[in-house]
């Protein structure tokens, strides 16, 4: 007779997660943004983390997934970038972060539950934004994703232009993060802003009562 586990149910379930991240790319840089909800379940447990990681002086990356994994999988690259630029004597490429991003995710895919969206500029390339997931790189104009990606598809690929300006990239990052925040239970908070391009990095920190409204709200 197999005796009956003592134990809730809840400590064997598997913890959901929930995020909102994006990044665009415009002539001359590149705009990211995230919203600020970390999430267990159905328990907020930090309403104001910024997602958005810092990789080099003009390489960011956007976290998605586990808090713990992505913020890891940021720090070694971090690290391995430092290293890198001090040998070679210049700034790193973008492409080459996010080459390590995805050769560090594909390693321990078994062991790691995270998604990270690279972006920033440099000399050779620009602005540039490139997706890593389970042993895929590929640069896109734009990318979204966490929880909250699903709910605002369909926006982006409508309000989406070529050539778009910083100001209309970075317009078109806010509204997306408000209608994700707005629909999505695991995503929240504030909105957090980065853009990058040949100068340096700006960051910005948007309030929720100051992110634009929609007429269904």
């Amino acid at each position: 007779m197999l005796e009956e586990s003592s134990e809730p149910g809840w400590l064997s379930e598997e913890v959901k997660t929930g995020t909102t991240i994006i990044a665009i790319e415009f002539d001359g840089g590149v705009v990211l943004g995230s919203d600020s909800r970390v999430s267990a379940g159905e328990t907020v447990v930090n309403r104001v983390m910024n997602k958005l990681s810092l990789l080099h002086d003009k390489i960011y990356c956007a976290l998605s997934g586990s808090a713990a994994d992505a913020q890891t999988i940021a720090e070694m690259v971090n690290y391995q970038l430092d290293v890198h630029s001090i040998e070679v004597g210049e700034d790193p490429q973008v492409r080459s972060a996010a080459t390590l991003v995805k050769n560090i995710s594909y390693k321990y895919k078994e062991e790691l539950s995270a998604h990270l969206i690279v972006a920033g500029w440099d000399k050779r390339g620009g602005g540039q934004v490139y997706v890593t997931l389970n042993g895929l790189l590929s640069r896109q104009p734009f990318a979204v994703g966490g929880s909250g990606s699903s709910y605002v598809y369909g926006f982006v690929d409508a309000e989406y232009r070529k050539a778009m300006s910083k100001e209309d990239c970075q317009q078109f990052v806010v509204n997306t993060l408000s209608l994700a925040m707005s629909r999505d239970g695991s995503s929240g908070g504030v909105a957090y802003l980065v853009t990058i391009d040949e100068k340096g990095a700006e960051e910005k920190c948007i309030l929720g009562n100051e992110l634009p409204t929609f007429y269904d709200q």
